[in-house]
């Protein structure tokens, strides 16, 4: 099986018109990741970065599909508990409880 050769464009060949967003350091990442893992503040964030004209496109689209993961989430584990409240109702009837 061969690949076919990939062409990488460098940034010197690209139109000063195309706007490119600036590279996100480690430093700013690992800030990211320490203010998700703080409770509540990891939502107010999500919610800035996602709506924020100025913040950085990647931090920006990050946030939206971290927000989109939550939601799924959230309906996985609405539909997961009541189904378990459902079984346990059913087994309450059976054994007359």
């Amino acid at each position: 099986m061969e690949q076919e050769p990939r062409s990488f464009t460098s940034q010197s060949n690209l139109s000063p018109q195309q706007n490119m967003a600036p590279v996100m350091t480690i430093g700013n990442w690992i800030v990211t990741m320490i203010l998700v893992a703080i409770p509540i503040v990891n939502l107010i964030m999500l919610i800035v970065w996602a709506v924020s004209s100025t913040e950085n496109p990647n931090r920006k689209n990050w946030a939206i599909a971290t927000l989109i993961f939550i939601g799924i989430l959230i309906v996985l584990n609405i539909l997961f508990l009541s189904t378990m409240i459902g079984m346990m109702g059913g087994l309450m009837e059976m054994f007359g409880g």
